[in-house]
């Protein structure tokens, strides 16, 4: 044990001597987290929208064929009552929920006036945005046609309600994606020079003489960026509650276990990219160019998945940063619990082990 705090040590003084990596990592989140949290927007096409109609009839059909017949939704999911609409959004199985008044075509016809719901995930406010004003649009055509082939007034009015972020505020969506990137880019970049770094300096022969197991000598690089991370992630978290404004409506020990498992997961990646590369060079371009455009654009961090092509969607699964913002977007926003992120844990814990075992697999014991 006083073989590996030793170890530990050395690494904390090897990191804290270079004054520029220090502002590196703990600059970057602060200014990231401000930049994207106010800046950055999305667009949306395909949402996959449910239904509820109490009544089956002509109007409640014609309306549902010309949302599903348009471009920007998919109907996937019909639903028989109200109890069902959070779970649908719970499994994320529908992005809006649109819900017709019972008797919706005997009401029109009698009265000239009936309503409907726009229930929107508002997690993505932007999104959440544009396919309810598409929606409106929709329903808005229909009663123009209705009015030109009669000469009664018809009036159907859409009330949208906004779950989750009633403010529409866009760093509701950011501040999870920008945990996502912030975590995995700082982590896997400064660990992915830590092994390379002692061959280019001709320290590897000492490490490797030393009567410390290879093991050991993974974790004692693994320990420092695990600090320097955790003083990340609270930072983060500080920035986006008191000046975001972005509550965690859920567990805050929840979102915490996530995140410490995320972050082992980014430095385990970092010491995979470690092993496989002889120089730091390389090991910063795979690390850091290598991840930089997979993060932004596959994570779901700006761009819904579900909104691209099939091969990116299933390219998207082994990018750790979508499963971890998924997970914290369903504790830190929808105020979840730890059940409904099972399947994110899942399947971070499996990418962690199988990049441990690369790891442990490739890390030479002998210098050639």
């Amino acid at each position: 044990m006083k073989q590996l705090l030793s170890f530990i040590r050395k690494e904390f003084y090897h990191i804290l001597r270079d004054r520029t990596t220090i502002l590196i990592l703990l600059l970057m989140p602060i200014i990231q987290i401000i930049l994207f949290g106010f800046v950055l927007t999305t667009e949306v096409k395909d949402t996959a929208v449910a239904v509820l109609t109490p009544t089956q009839d002509e109007s409640t059909q014609r309306i549902i064929k010309k949302i599903d017949a348009s471009a920007y939704f998919n109907v996937v999911k019909k639903i028989d009552n109200t109890s069902e609409i959070q779970t649908v959004f719970r499994d994320a199985k529908a992005k809006l929920v649109i819900v017709f008044e019972d008797h919706f075509a005997e009401k029109l016809k009698h009265n000239g006036k009936a309503n409907i719901q726009l229930i929107a995930d508002a997690t993505d406010p932007n999104a959440a945005t544009s396919f309810t004003f598409y929606a409106s649009n929709i329903i808005n055509s229909y009663q123009q046609e209705l009015m030109g082939h009669s000469t009664n007034p018809y009036q159907i009015s859409p009330e949208v309600k906004m779950l989750y972020n009633p403010q529409m505020k866009g760093a509701f969506n950011f501040v999870p994606g920008v945990l996502g990137m912030i975590m995995i880019l700082i982590c896997a970049m400064m660990t992915s020079i830590a092994i390379v770094r002692e061959k280019e300096m001709g320290t590897m022969e000492i490490l490797l003489v030393s009567p410390m197991r290879p093991i050991f000598i993974i974790i004692s690089k693994i320990i420092p960026f695990f600090v320097l991370s955790l003083i990340n992630f609270g930072t983060i978290i500080l920035l986006s509650v008191f000046v975001l404004e972005v509550p965690i409506a859920g567990s805050f020990m929840s979102l915490v276990a996530v995140s410490l498992l995320y972050i082992i997961l980014s430095l385990s990646l970092g010491l995979t990219v470690s092993t496989l590369t002889d120089s730091q060079q390389a090991a910063m371009l795979i690390s850091g160019m290598g991840l930089m455009i997979p993060v932004m654009l596959l994570s779901g961090m700006m761009f819904p998945i579900e909104n691209m092509p099939i091969p990116l969607q299933i390219l998207s699964n082994i990018v750790p940063a979508k499963w971890y913002i998924s997970a914290v977007k369903t504790i830190m926003i929808k105020g979840l619990g730890i059940t409904a992120v099972l399947k994110e844990i899942g399947i971070m814990v499996f990418m962690t082990t199988i990049l441990i075992g690369i790891s442990l697999k490739k890390f030479k014991i002998r210098l050639e």
